[in-house]
Protein backbone atom coordinates (compact mmCIF):
# COMPACT_ATOMS: atom_id res chain seq x y z
CA UNK A 1 0.00 0.00 0.00
CA UNK A 2 1.14 3.60 -1.16
CA UNK A 3 2.58 5.15 2.11
CA UNK A 4 3.04 2.17 4.49
CA UNK A 5 5.60 0.59 1.61
CA UNK A 6 9.24 0.22 1.99
CA UNK A 7 11.21 1.26 -0.85
CA UNK A 8 13.98 -0.99 -1.20
CA UNK A 9 14.31 -1.65 -5.23
CA UNK A 10 12.92 -3.52 -7.96
CA UNK A 11 10.57 -5.29 -5.65
CA UNK A 12 9.03 -4.33 -1.93
CA UNK A 13 7.42 -5.89 0.83
CA UNK A 14 4.36 -3.46 1.78
CA UNK A 15 3.42 -3.54 4.86
CA UNK A 16 0.14 -5.12 4.77
CA UNK A 17 -3.24 -4.78 7.01
CA UNK A 18 -4.26 -7.97 8.96
CA UNK A 19 -5.22 -11.01 7.17
CA UNK A 20 -3.67 -10.17 3.89
CA UNK A 21 -0.48 -11.60 2.13
CA UNK A 22 1.19 -11.35 -0.74
CA UNK A 23 1.17 -14.12 -2.99
CA UNK A 24 4.44 -15.75 -5.23
CA UNK A 25 2.94 -14.62 -8.00
CA UNK A 26 2.87 -10.82 -6.50
CA UNK A 27 -0.60 -10.88 -6.34
CA UNK A 28 -2.26 -9.93 -3.27
CA UNK A 29 -4.17 -12.32 -1.43
CA UNK A 30 -7.12 -11.04 1.37
CA UNK A 31 -8.13 -13.76 3.89
CA UNK A 32 -6.54 -16.29 0.96
CA UNK A 33 -8.61 -15.23 -2.05
CA UNK A 34 -6.75 -13.82 -5.11
CA UNK A 35 -8.02 -10.07 -5.10
CA UNK A 36 -7.99 -10.31 -8.66
CA UNK A 37 -9.59 -13.28 -9.18
CA UNK A 38 -12.40 -11.32 -6.72
CA UNK A 39 -12.35 -9.00 -9.17
CA UNK A 40 -13.00 -10.67 -12.22
CA UNK A 41 -16.11 -13.15 -10.54
CA UNK A 42 -17.63 -10.89 -8.70
CA UNK A 43 -17.09 -7.60 -10.56
CA UNK A 44 -15.91 -3.89 -9.21
CA UNK A 45 -16.68 -1.71 -7.20
CA UNK A 46 -16.55 -4.46 -4.68
CA UNK A 47 -16.02 -4.37 -1.19
CA UNK A 48 -14.32 -7.55 0.33
CA UNK A 49 -14.59 -8.21 4.52
CA UNK A 50 -11.99 -10.62 5.78
CA UNK A 51 -13.76 -12.35 8.62
CA UNK A 52 -10.75 -13.52 10.37
CA UNK A 53 -9.75 -10.22 10.87
CA UNK A 54 -13.60 -9.04 12.13
CA UNK A 55 -13.54 -12.34 15.03
CA UNK A 56 -9.79 -11.42 16.18
CA UNK A 57 -10.35 -7.90 16.84
CA UNK A 58 -13.79 -9.01 18.09
CA UNK A 59 -11.72 -10.77 20.68
CA UNK A 60 -9.36 -8.66 21.15
CA UNK A 61 -11.39 -5.82 22.33
CA UNK A 62 -13.81 -8.19 24.44
CA UNK A 63 -10.31 -9.61 25.84
CA UNK A 64 -9.05 -6.38 27.30
CA UNK A 65 -12.76 -5.00 28.53
CA UNK A 66 -12.20 -8.44 30.63
CA UNK A 67 -8.63 -8.30 31.67
CA UNK A 68 -8.72 -4.30 33.06
CA UNK A 69 -11.99 -4.62 34.64
CA UNK A 70 -13.43 -6.94 37.76
CA UNK A 71 -16.08 -9.63 36.04
CA UNK A 72 -18.31 -7.94 38.48
CA UNK A 73 -19.88 -5.65 37.76
CA UNK A 74 -18.53 -6.51 34.78
CA UNK A 75 -17.82 -4.51 31.36
CA UNK A 76 -20.40 -5.28 28.38
CA UNK A 77 -18.72 -4.82 25.02
CA UNK A 78 -20.90 -3.54 21.91
CA UNK A 79 -20.34 -3.34 18.39
CA UNK A 80 -21.41 0.10 17.25
CA UNK A 81 -23.67 -0.94 14.00
CA UNK A 82 -23.18 2.51 12.11
CA UNK A 83 -19.48 1.94 11.13
CA UNK A 84 -20.61 -1.06 9.00
CA UNK A 85 -23.84 -3.17 9.34
CA UNK A 86 -25.91 -5.92 7.71
CA UNK A 87 -27.33 -9.36 8.92
CA UNK A 88 -24.10 -11.59 8.08
CA UNK A 89 -22.52 -9.19 10.60
CA UNK A 90 -24.78 -8.89 13.34
CA UNK A 91 -24.90 -12.79 12.87
CA UNK A 92 -21.06 -12.67 13.67
CA UNK A 93 -20.92 -10.15 16.46
CA UNK A 94 -23.91 -12.32 18.33
CA UNK A 95 -21.94 -15.29 17.67
CA UNK A 96 -18.83 -13.54 19.12
CA UNK A 97 -20.59 -12.60 22.55
CA UNK A 98 -20.53 -8.53 21.67
CA UNK A 99 -23.63 -6.32 21.97
CA UNK A 100 -24.84 -4.08 19.34
CA UNK A 101 -25.09 -0.20 19.17
CA UNK A 102 -27.68 0.71 17.37
CA UNK A 103 -28.84 4.21 15.60
CA UNK A 104 -32.07 3.97 13.45
CA UNK A 105 -35.15 1.81 13.20
CA UNK A 106 -33.30 0.43 9.57
CA UNK A 107 -30.08 -0.80 11.80
CA UNK A 108 -32.11 -2.16 14.83
CA UNK A 109 -34.80 -3.96 11.85
CA UNK A 110 -31.75 -5.53 10.80
CA UNK A 111 -30.14 -6.83 14.10
CA UNK A 112 -33.64 -8.61 14.60
CA UNK A 113 -33.88 -10.01 11.21
CA UNK A 114 -30.63 -11.43 11.79
CA UNK A 115 -31.87 -13.10 15.19
CA UNK A 116 -29.69 -10.56 17.21
CA UNK A 117 -30.54 -11.06 21.08
CA UNK A 118 -32.92 -7.46 21.76
CA UNK A 119 -31.84 -7.64 25.14
CA UNK A 120 -27.96 -6.71 24.34
CA UNK A 121 -28.91 -3.90 21.89
CA UNK A 122 -28.25 -0.77 22.45
CA UNK A 123 -30.38 2.21 20.82
CA UNK A 124 -28.52 5.20 20.04
CA UNK A 125 -29.53 8.09 18.18
CA UNK A 126 -30.10 12.04 18.89
CA UNK A 127 -33.37 12.11 17.22
CA UNK A 128 -35.50 9.15 17.65
CA UNK A 129 -38.79 9.09 15.33
CA UNK A 130 -42.02 7.63 17.22
CA UNK A 131 -41.92 4.71 14.98
CA UNK A 132 -38.35 3.92 15.71
CA UNK A 133 -39.07 3.70 19.63
CA UNK A 134 -42.44 1.49 19.08
CA UNK A 135 -40.03 -0.86 16.90
CA UNK A 136 -37.43 -0.58 19.86
CA UNK A 137 -40.08 -1.00 23.13
CA UNK A 138 -41.77 -3.92 21.36
CA UNK A 139 -38.65 -5.58 20.83
CA UNK A 140 -37.87 -5.11 24.50
CA UNK A 141 -34.20 -3.49 23.18
CA UNK A 142 -31.66 -3.31 26.17
CA UNK A 143 -31.03 0.49 26.77
CA UNK A 144 -32.67 3.34 25.21
CA UNK A 145 -29.49 5.71 25.44
CA UNK A 146 -32.05 9.30 26.12
CA UNK A 147 -30.34 12.63 24.39
CA UNK A 148 -33.09 15.20 25.29
CA UNK A 149 -36.26 15.94 27.56
CA UNK A 150 -38.52 15.35 24.38
CA UNK A 151 -37.15 11.74 23.53
CA UNK A 152 -37.43 10.88 27.44
CA UNK A 153 -40.65 12.20 27.26
CA UNK A 154 -41.91 10.66 24.13
CA UNK A 155 -40.79 6.95 25.63
CA UNK A 156 -42.91 7.81 28.76
CA UNK A 157 -45.68 7.80 26.19
CA UNK A 158 -45.55 5.21 24.08
CA UNK A 159 -43.83 2.42 27.02
CA UNK A 160 -46.08 -0.26 27.69
CA UNK A 161 -49.02 -0.09 30.82
CA UNK A 162 -48.98 -2.81 31.63
CA UNK A 163 -48.14 -3.57 35.20
CA UNK A 164 -46.39 -6.78 34.58
CA UNK A 165 -44.16 -4.98 31.67
CA UNK A 166 -40.61 -4.17 32.86
CA UNK A 167 -39.89 -0.39 32.29
CA UNK A 168 -37.13 0.59 29.34
CA UNK A 169 -33.78 0.79 30.79
CA UNK A 170 -32.07 4.36 29.87
CA UNK A 171 -28.93 5.69 29.50
CA UNK A 172 -28.95 10.01 29.35
CA UNK A 173 -25.94 10.75 26.82
CA UNK A 174 -23.87 13.36 28.59
CA UNK A 175 -21.39 15.92 26.23
CA UNK A 176 -18.16 15.67 29.11
CA UNK A 177 -16.48 18.54 26.92
CA UNK A 178 -13.61 16.58 26.07
CA UNK A 179 -11.55 17.30 23.17
CA UNK A 180 -10.76 14.23 20.97
CA UNK A 181 -8.44 15.49 18.46
CA UNK A 182 -9.99 14.30 15.44
CA UNK A 183 -11.91 15.84 12.64
CA UNK A 184 -14.35 18.42 13.83
CA UNK A 185 -17.38 16.63 12.39
CA UNK A 186 -16.38 13.54 14.00
CA UNK A 187 -15.74 15.25 17.51
CA UNK A 188 -19.09 14.54 19.61
CA UNK A 189 -17.71 15.02 23.16
CA UNK A 190 -17.11 18.93 23.06
CA UNK A 191 -19.85 20.91 23.66
CA UNK A 192 -20.93 22.81 21.20
CA UNK A 193 -22.53 19.69 19.02
CA UNK A 194 -25.95 18.62 18.25
CA UNK A 195 -25.54 15.52 20.69
CA UNK A 196 -26.86 14.81 24.46
CA UNK A 197 -26.99 16.99 27.61
CA UNK A 198 -24.48 19.66 28.38
CA UNK A 199 -22.90 20.00 31.67
CA UNK A 200 -23.21 23.81 31.29
CA UNK A 201 -26.08 25.60 33.89
CA UNK A 202 -27.08 22.46 35.59
CA UNK A 203 -28.56 21.18 32.47
CA UNK A 204 -27.95 17.32 32.61
CA UNK A 205 -27.97 16.87 36.45
CA UNK A 206 -31.88 18.16 35.96
CA UNK A 207 -32.00 15.42 33.48
CA UNK A 208 -31.07 12.99 35.57
CA UNK A 209 -33.35 14.31 38.21
CA UNK A 210 -36.06 14.50 35.68
CA UNK A 211 -35.39 10.82 34.57
CA UNK A 212 -34.97 9.16 37.99
CA UNK A 213 -37.83 10.08 39.01
CA UNK A 214 -39.81 8.66 36.18
CA UNK A 215 -42.02 5.88 36.93
CA UNK A 216 -42.57 4.83 32.81
CA UNK A 217 -38.91 4.72 32.13
CA UNK A 218 -35.64 3.07 34.58
CA UNK A 219 -32.42 5.11 34.57
CA UNK A 220 -29.65 2.78 34.98
CA UNK A 221 -26.64 5.11 33.97
CA UNK A 222 -25.42 7.77 31.73
CA UNK A 223 -23.23 7.55 28.39
CA UNK A 224 -20.39 9.61 26.11
CA UNK A 225 -19.03 9.64 23.18
CA UNK A 226 -16.17 11.60 22.60
CA UNK A 227 -15.40 10.96 18.67
CA UNK A 228 -14.37 9.22 16.45
CA UNK A 229 -10.25 7.81 14.70
CA UNK A 230 -8.51 8.85 18.46
CA UNK A 231 -5.37 8.33 18.49
CA UNK A 232 -3.88 8.64 22.11
CA UNK A 233 -5.35 7.79 25.56
CA UNK A 234 -5.80 10.64 27.37
CA UNK A 235 -8.98 11.92 25.81
CA UNK A 236 -10.22 8.21 27.15
CA UNK A 237 -8.88 8.84 30.46
CA UNK A 238 -10.45 12.71 30.75
CA UNK A 239 -13.99 11.34 29.34
CA UNK A 240 -13.72 8.52 31.98
CA UNK A 241 -13.20 11.39 35.26
CA UNK A 242 -15.63 13.58 33.55
CA UNK A 243 -18.05 11.07 33.76
CA UNK A 244 -17.37 9.91 36.79
CA UNK A 245 -17.78 13.12 38.45
CA UNK A 246 -20.73 13.93 36.95
CA UNK A 247 -22.37 10.42 38.27
CA UNK A 248 -20.88 11.42 42.02
CA UNK A 249 -22.66 15.25 41.25
CA UNK A 250 -25.98 13.42 40.48
CA UNK A 251 -25.80 11.24 43.72
CA UNK A 252 -25.00 13.83 46.12
CA UNK A 253 -28.02 16.21 43.92
CA UNK A 254 -30.33 13.63 43.50
CA UNK A 255 -29.78 10.50 45.69
CA UNK A 256 -29.59 8.54 42.18
CA UNK A 257 -26.48 6.10 41.95
CA UNK A 258 -25.74 5.09 38.03
CA UNK A 259 -24.86 0.88 38.17
CA UNK A 260 -24.24 1.61 34.42
CA UNK A 261 -21.29 4.08 32.61
CA UNK A 262 -21.39 3.79 28.35
CA UNK A 263 -17.79 5.34 27.77
CA UNK A 264 -18.70 5.20 24.33
CA UNK A 265 -15.93 3.81 21.42
CA UNK A 266 -13.65 5.99 19.05
CA UNK A 267 -10.77 3.91 19.14
CA UNK A 268 -8.95 5.16 15.74
CA UNK A 269 -6.94 2.74 13.23
CA UNK A 270 -4.15 2.58 10.91
CA UNK A 271 -4.86 3.95 7.44
CA UNK A 272 -1.32 4.84 6.84
CA UNK A 273 1.83 4.85 8.00
CA UNK A 274 1.10 8.17 9.55
CA UNK A 275 -1.26 7.09 12.01
CA UNK A 276 -0.26 5.50 15.60
CA UNK A 277 -3.36 4.45 17.30
CA UNK A 278 -3.60 2.56 20.81
CA UNK A 279 -4.10 -1.08 21.19
CA UNK A 280 -7.11 -1.91 22.78
CA UNK A 281 -5.84 -2.99 25.49
CA UNK A 282 -4.18 0.17 25.61
CA UNK A 283 -7.38 2.38 25.25
CA UNK A 284 -10.02 0.47 27.43
CA UNK A 285 -7.44 -0.12 30.26
CA UNK A 286 -6.74 3.70 30.10
CA UNK A 287 -10.52 4.20 31.12
CA UNK A 288 -11.14 0.92 32.72
CA UNK A 289 -8.08 1.85 35.13
CA UNK A 290 -9.75 5.60 35.54
CA UNK A 291 -13.16 4.83 36.47
CA UNK A 292 -11.92 2.67 39.11
CA UNK A 293 -9.74 4.86 40.26
CA UNK A 294 -12.33 7.77 40.46
CA UNK A 295 -15.36 4.88 41.55
CA UNK A 296 -12.31 4.69 45.10
CA UNK A 297 -11.66 8.57 45.39
CA UNK A 298 -15.63 9.58 44.86
CA UNK A 299 -16.67 6.80 47.18
CA UNK A 300 -18.82 5.22 44.37
CA UNK A 301 -19.75 1.59 43.85
CA UNK A 302 -18.21 0.45 40.27
CA UNK A 303 -20.48 0.90 37.50
CA UNK A 304 -20.95 -1.55 34.55
CA UNK A 305 -18.91 -0.57 31.58
CA UNK A 306 -20.03 -0.68 28.37
CA UNK A 307 -17.84 0.38 25.39
CA UNK A 308 -19.01 0.65 21.71
CA UNK A 309 -15.95 0.21 19.41
CA UNK A 310 -16.76 -0.29 15.54
CA UNK A 311 -13.56 1.12 13.24
CA UNK A 312 -11.48 -0.40 15.32
CA UNK A 313 -13.32 -4.06 14.56
CA UNK A 314 -13.79 -3.80 11.22
CA UNK A 315 -12.00 -0.72 9.67
CA UNK A 316 -8.85 -2.93 8.43
CA UNK A 317 -10.89 -6.10 7.58
CA UNK A 318 -12.07 -4.51 4.93
CA UNK A 319 -10.63 -3.99 1.38
CA UNK A 320 -12.42 -2.03 -1.68
CA UNK A 321 -10.91 -3.27 -4.89
CA UNK A 322 -11.80 -1.30 -8.38
CA UNK A 323 -10.91 -1.31 -11.66
CA UNK A 324 -8.42 1.46 -13.51
CA UNK A 325 -10.20 3.61 -16.47
CA UNK A 326 -8.41 6.48 -18.38
CA UNK A 327 -5.17 7.89 -16.92
CA UNK A 328 -5.34 11.64 -17.32
CA UNK A 329 -1.30 13.06 -17.46
CA UNK A 330 -0.79 17.04 -16.83
CA UNK A 331 2.66 18.00 -17.01
CA UNK A 332 4.00 19.50 -14.07
CA UNK A 333 0.85 19.30 -12.42
CA UNK A 334 -0.64 15.89 -11.63
CA UNK A 335 -1.41 12.25 -12.87
CA UNK A 336 -5.12 11.10 -12.48
CA UNK A 337 -6.04 7.62 -12.78
CA UNK A 338 -10.04 7.42 -13.07
CA UNK A 339 -11.49 4.06 -11.24
CA UNK A 340 -15.25 2.86 -11.44
CA UNK A 341 -16.11 3.39 -7.98
CA UNK A 342 -15.63 6.94 -5.80
CA UNK A 343 -17.38 8.83 -3.26
CA UNK A 344 -20.74 6.76 -4.16
CA UNK A 345 -19.14 3.97 -1.87
CA UNK A 346 -16.59 5.74 0.12
CA UNK A 347 -17.19 9.15 0.60
CA UNK A 348 -14.74 9.78 3.68
CA UNK A 349 -12.41 11.99 1.63
CA UNK A 350 -14.79 14.01 0.52
CA UNK A 351 -16.23 14.71 4.42
CA UNK A 352 -13.48 14.32 6.12
CA UNK A 353 -10.11 14.68 4.22
CA UNK A 354 -9.74 11.01 4.97
CA UNK A 355 -6.41 9.68 3.64
CA UNK A 356 -5.97 5.73 2.15
CA UNK A 357 -3.37 4.04 1.00
CA UNK A 358 -3.63 1.40 -2.18
CA UNK A 359 -2.03 -1.65 -3.84
CA UNK A 360 -1.78 -2.28 -7.54
CA UNK A 361 -3.58 -6.21 -6.85
CA UNK A 362 -1.47 -8.37 -9.41
CA UNK A 363 1.57 -6.19 -8.68
CA UNK A 364 1.61 -6.06 -5.07
CA UNK A 365 5.53 -6.01 -4.35
CA UNK A 366 6.19 -4.02 -7.36
CA UNK A 367 8.41 -0.41 -6.51
CA UNK A 368 6.05 2.52 -6.31
CA UNK A 369 7.79 4.46 -8.97
CA UNK A 370 4.96 7.14 -9.60
CA UNK A 371 2.35 9.16 -7.60
CA UNK A 372 -1.33 9.61 -9.17
CA UNK A 373 -4.40 10.77 -7.52
CA UNK A 374 -7.03 8.24 -7.69
CA UNK A 375 -10.34 9.73 -9.24
CA UNK A 376 -13.81 8.36 -8.59
CA UNK A 377 -16.15 8.46 -11.49
CA UNK A 378 -18.87 10.29 -9.97
CA UNK A 379 -19.79 13.97 -11.70
CA UNK A 380 -18.43 16.06 -9.14
CA UNK A 381 -14.52 17.82 -8.99
CA UNK A 382 -14.07 16.65 -5.24
CA UNK A 383 -14.87 13.08 -6.24
CA UNK A 384 -11.37 11.81 -5.27
CA UNK A 385 -10.38 8.61 -2.99
CA UNK A 386 -6.53 9.12 -2.90
CA UNK A 387 -4.91 12.58 -3.58
CA UNK A 388 -1.53 11.02 -3.81
CA UNK A 389 -0.85 7.38 -4.05
CA UNK A 390 2.61 6.29 -5.00
CA UNK A 391 2.07 2.89 -7.14
CA UNK A 392 4.06 1.36 -10.07
CA UNK A 393 2.84 2.86 -13.63
CA UNK A 394 -0.97 1.79 -14.11
CA UNK A 395 -2.96 1.07 -16.73
CA UNK A 396 -6.60 0.92 -17.74
CA UNK A 397 -7.93 -2.34 -16.96
CA UNK A 398 -6.22 -2.82 -13.57
CA UNK A 399 -7.72 -3.97 -10.71
CA UNK A 400 -6.52 -1.17 -7.35
CA UNK A 401 -7.32 -2.31 -3.76
CA UNK A 402 -7.65 0.63 -1.76
CA UNK A 403 -6.87 -0.66 2.05
CA UNK A 404 -8.38 -0.18 5.14
CA UNK A 405 -12.31 0.08 3.92
CA UNK A 406 -14.35 -1.68 6.55
CA UNK A 407 -15.81 1.41 8.45
CA UNK A 408 -18.07 4.12 6.72
CA UNK A 409 -18.08 3.30 3.15
CA UNK A 410 -20.45 0.58 2.81
CA UNK A 411 -22.70 2.64 5.60
CA UNK A 412 -22.22 5.47 3.84
CA UNK A 413 -23.02 4.52 0.12
CA UNK A 414 -24.95 6.58 -1.71
CA UNK A 415 -26.94 7.16 -5.24
CA UNK A 416 -25.62 10.04 -6.28
CA UNK A 417 -25.90 10.07 -10.22
CA UNK A 418 -27.97 6.90 -9.81
CA UNK A 419 -25.03 4.61 -9.07
CA UNK A 420 -25.51 1.45 -8.13
CA UNK A 421 -23.86 0.56 -4.81
CA UNK A 422 -21.39 -2.80 -5.01
CA UNK A 423 -21.43 -5.81 -3.84
CA UNK A 424 -19.97 -6.94 -0.44
CA UNK A 425 -18.09 -10.68 0.37
CA UNK A 426 -16.62 -11.87 3.01
CA UNK A 427 -13.65 -13.99 2.54
CA UNK A 428 -12.05 -16.94 4.87
CA UNK A 429 -9.80 -19.19 4.30
CA UNK A 430 -9.79 -18.68 0.44
CA UNK A 431 -13.37 -18.60 0.43
CA UNK A 432 -15.69 -15.47 -0.78
CA UNK A 433 -19.22 -15.49 -0.19
CA UNK A 434 -21.38 -12.47 -1.24
CA UNK A 435 -22.96 -11.33 1.92
CA UNK A 436 -24.75 -8.16 -0.23
CA UNK A 437 -25.60 -8.41 -3.36
CA UNK A 438 -24.88 -5.85 -6.32
CA UNK A 439 -27.34 -3.54 -6.71
CA UNK A 440 -28.54 -3.05 -10.73
CA UNK A 441 -29.94 -0.32 -12.55
CA UNK A 442 -33.33 -1.89 -12.08
CA UNK A 443 -33.27 -1.68 -8.27
CA UNK A 444 -31.91 1.88 -8.83
CA UNK A 445 -35.86 3.09 -10.21
CA UNK A 446 -37.78 -0.22 -8.10
CA UNK A 447 -38.99 2.81 -5.43
CA UNK A 448 -39.46 5.27 -8.26
CA UNK A 449 -43.39 6.38 -9.20
CA UNK A 450 -44.62 8.17 -12.15
CA UNK A 451 -47.68 10.40 -11.28
CA UNK A 452 -51.24 9.61 -12.82
CA UNK A 453 -51.29 13.57 -14.51
CA UNK A 454 -48.04 12.42 -16.44
CA UNK A 455 -48.95 9.25 -17.64
CA UNK A 456 -47.57 8.39 -20.56
CA UNK A 457 -50.57 8.95 -22.74
CA UNK A 458 -50.83 12.30 -21.52
CA UNK A 459 -47.85 13.47 -21.57
CA UNK A 460 -47.60 12.11 -25.64
CA UNK A 461 -50.67 14.21 -26.07
CA UNK A 462 -49.24 17.54 -24.39
CA UNK A 463 -46.53 17.06 -26.49
CA UNK A 464 -48.37 16.60 -29.37
CA UNK A 465 -47.06 13.06 -30.36
CA UNK A 466 -50.25 11.64 -29.43
CA UNK A 467 -52.52 10.20 -32.40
Amino acid sequence: MASRKRETGKDQTPDLPPGQRIGPDGHLLLGGCDALGLAKEFGTPLYVVDEDVLRGRCREYAQAARRHYPARPGVLPAYAGKAFLNLAMARLIEQEGLALDVVSGGELQTALIAGFPPELIIFHGNNKTPDELRLGLEARVGRFVVESLEELELIEELAPRRRSAARPKVLLRVTPGVQAHTHHHVATGVEDTKFGFTLRQGIAIEAARRAAASRRVALVGFAAHIGSQILEVEPARLAATRMMEFAAEVRDKTGFTASELDLGGGLGVRYTSADDPPTADDYIGASATTVRAEAKRLNLPLPRLIFEMGRHIVAEAGTTLYTVGGVKRIPGIRTYASVDGGMTDNPRLALYGAVYAAIVADRANRAATRVYAIAGRNCESGDMLIWRAKLPPLKAGDTLAVLCTGAYNYSMASHYNRVPNPAVVMVKDGRAEVIVRRETLVDIIANDVIPSRMAASEVEAASGRGS
